[in-house]
């Protein structure tokens, strides 16, 4: 896992250095080979669709590994899959991008890049954050989650899921859609449990926790799956719209989008921080094991 870190840690500063790094790469063979698969439909054609590049990086990297200097053709092959996991674009871009608009029309239609599956996004603050959430989850926390687990491997087949079950403009048919979005779904609900956690802890513990408990109360046993991980952006919405009351008997003004934009910015870092030195102390506590 201490090799998993560093990697992550230098994907996250190129990506800090050059954005534009996570759009390397592009989806076209994957898109290419879903529409190859036109003739199946259903599980069979979303297994089809993610098996055969699971496998491809699971063949080079075990190749890689039987070179001269194996680790570090393994190591550089892990930090290039997990650069292309990390897009179609780089997520604190999409958000300094919104920032630095010039009006609010611009930042409306700039924030329209945190969606991946056609939704608009409401220039208001709560919708706007539950947008963020999202956009985290997928383009860095879920990737993060996999990658850890299983290495590029696992980042890849969060990346290619995400895109199969959320990406319209693959049209696939209304059975492949269905299976899709549900390996999609799947993928999604640890690193979203674990993300709405965190930002209890860093952000509003009661109306994070609040939110979450509601939607669990009322949600179906199979919607692990079945839909999206909508306590993420119920707690996203409830954290938004809370007035936290000061100390001076004050209360904050949760209203302005850009305001809301730039505070849950600041408490998506520190969940990264989080999340980053969880892993730091297990490799620490390995170490001194």
């Amino acid at each position: 896992m201490a090799i998993s870190l560093l990697i992550v840690l230098i994907v996250l500063g190129l990506l800090h250095l050059r954005p534009q790094l996570a759009r390397w790469g592009g989806d076209r063979p994957f898109r290419q080979w879903v529409r190859q698969l036109g003739d199946t439909s259903g599980v069979g054609r979303v297994v089809l669709a993610l098996l055969l590049p699971l496998v491809l990086c699971t063949a080079v990297a075990w190749l890689l590994g039987r070179l001269p200097l194996g680790e570090l053709w393994q190591m550089l092959f892990a930090l290039a899959v997990l650069l292309y996991a990390f897009g179609p674009r780089e997520f604190e871009a999409d958000l300094e991008a919104i920032v630095q608009a010039p009006d609010g029309l611009q930042r409306e239609a700039t924030a329209q890049a945190l969606t991946e599956d056609g939704e608009t996004v409401a220039w208001q603050a709560a919708a706007l954050g539950e947008a963020v959430a999202y956009a985290a989850l997928r383009r860095r926390f879920g990737v993060l989650f996999w990658f850890f687990l299983f290495g590029p491997v696992g980042a890849l087949a969060y990346r290619l899921g995400q895109t199969l079950g959320r990406d319209r403009s693959l049209q696939l048919d209304d059975a492949s859609a269905l299976s899709a979005r549900h390996v999609a779904n799947a993928l999604d609900w640890l690193p979203a449990q674990l993300l709405t956690l965190t930002l209890a802890v860093v952000g509003h513990w009661e109306a994070v926790i609040g939110a979450w408990q509601r939607w669990h109360a009322q949600a179906a046993t199979n919607s692990w799956y079945s839909v999206g991980p909508g306590f993420l952006g119920a707690a996203a919405r409830a954290d938004a719209i809370s007035d936290i009351e000061g100390g001076d008997g004050y209360a904050e003004d949760r209203t302005d989008p850009l305001a809301e934009l730039v505070r849950l910015r600041s408490a998506l870092l520190r969940a990264l921080l989080a999340w980053l030195s969880v892993v730091a102390l297990i490799v620490i506590g390995g170490w001194v094991a």
